[in-house]
């Protein structure tokens, strides 16, 4: 087991908060257990949980035991943390199907089975069988109202409106690290910077009702040099789902990174060393395009394998720099396409929200069809565009698409 655990997630920049500084000691020299809770709000992960999972594996790998939280319970009730209003409340079918999908993705970071291998629990399994009143006269004394809406998680839903039902999360959570504190001796609960708050409720209810030295950790979010959250792009959320968002279009976000944010992505979201880092990000310019190829493919490897991963930096170089070939370009069927506007074509494949925005960036000449300035908000596809056998659409100067007839 590596003894500086710790000492490396800091270096590399995960850690942002820890509720007690001998947590440092305790990852660094000890064996412990800890978990992360994820609701299952969605069917697949996103690059925003990337970071996170990947400090998991860093934990998983020094020897400790990872407890994964699928949120079967606490998804019943919606967390208000970060939202204006309540979020939508989901059926408990629609939450199995979500824990099925992101249990797959789970797969190709941590290694299951097997002593030290990290496990799966539900918290429906628990929470879902609590009598409402016994919870509350058995716990609720513990719980402050004061301090709750001193929180920013409830603070700042008061203008907006915070429903009783909302206001049931933090001790429910609050319960979870208790519940596995009691079952597994978990003494330590990971998050989002904006989870502070959550987790803290937990290692108090454990040290008021147990008595018990609890921890609490958060990783510092992947933000963009002006602190803009990184995992959105120009179609929306970039996902983990290859359904959702193709292994090219995956490979080409992390491709497309700003220049200053090469290095902490490396770090933070690939095993290669620091002085690995340090060699690939040493130079600026274009040799940082390689440090970036390097990137994009780990992450893509990770997630869709290697084959994958290949036929998109060779697509990635086709377009780019006239390398390779363009058969791995992400591609659109179309058969009725001539005779369409391009607009109404680009709306349907998710390259513009809308017509407008179409004809804001024809007027910045920023679509392109076939390296030709696409200006004309009212042209239609002729098979003229298709003589190549597929026509080339480009959105600014790093989304291609192709459309193809048959």
């Amino acid at each position: 087991m590596s003894q500086k655990v710790y000492d490396m997630l800091e270096a590399r920049g995960y850690i942002a908060q820890v509720s007690h500084e001998e947590l440092r000691d305790k990852l660094n020299n000890e064996k412990i257990t800890f978990y992360l809770g994820i609701d299952m709000t969605g069917d697949s992960l996103t690059a925003g949980h990337f970071q996170t999972l990947m400090a998991l594996k860093h934990l998983q790998e020094a020897g400790h035991k990872l407890i994964l939280l699928i949120g079967g319970g606490t998804t019943l009730v919606p967390d208000p943390t970060g939202k204006n209003e309540m979020r939508q409340i989901m059926s408990p079918e629609t939450i199995q199907k979500n824990a099925e999908g992101i249990m797959k993705q789970m797969e190709k970071f941590f290694q299951f089975g097997g002593e030290d291998g990290a496990i799966m629990v539900n918290n429906a399994d628990w929470l879902t069988k609590l009598n409402y009143i016994d919870f509350l006269r058995t716990y609720g004394p513990y719980f402050s109202i004061n301090r709750m809406l001193n929180m920013e998680t409830y603070a700042t839903r008061l203008d907006h409106g915070l429903t009783l039902l909302e206001f049931n999360y933090l001790p429910m959570q609050s319960y979870d690290f208790l519940h596995l504190y009691r079952e597994y001796n978990c003494v330590m609960q990971c998050g989002g910077t904006d989870q502070w708050s959550n987790l803290l409720g937990g290692v108090d209810l454990i040290r008021r009702i147990e008595n018990g030295q609890a921890y609490a950790l958060t990783f510092n979010l992947l933000t963009t040099a002006d602190g803009t959250k990184m995992g959105k792009s120009v179609a929306g959320a970039v996902w983990l789902d290859g359904e959702r968002t193709s292994p090219y279009e995956f490979y080409q976000y992390w491709r497309n990174v700003e220049d200053v944010s090469v290095e902490m992505l490396l770090k933070r979201l690939t095993t290669k060393s620091l002085d690995e880092i340090a060699e690939l990000t040493r130079e600026g310019g274009q040799a940082l395009n390689h440090a970036k190829e390097v990137l994009a493919w780990e992450l893509t490897q990770m997630i869709h394998g290697v084959e994958e991963a290949d036929k998109a930096k060779a697509a990635s170089r086709a377009l780019f720099s006239g390398q390779g070939a363009l058969d791995d370009a992400p591609t659109s069927r179309m058969p009725d396409a001539i005779g369409r506007e391009w607009l109404d074509i680009l709306v349907e494949l998710g390259l513009i929200q809308t017509k407008s925005e179409g004809r804001r960036l024809m007027k910045q000449n920023g679509l392109s069809l076939n390296d030709a300035k696409l200006t004309d908000p009212y042209a239609v596809a002729a098979e003229a565009d298709f003589r190549q056998g597929y026509a080339l659409l480009r959105k600014g100067k790093k989304v291609y698409h192709k459309v193809t007839l048959l």
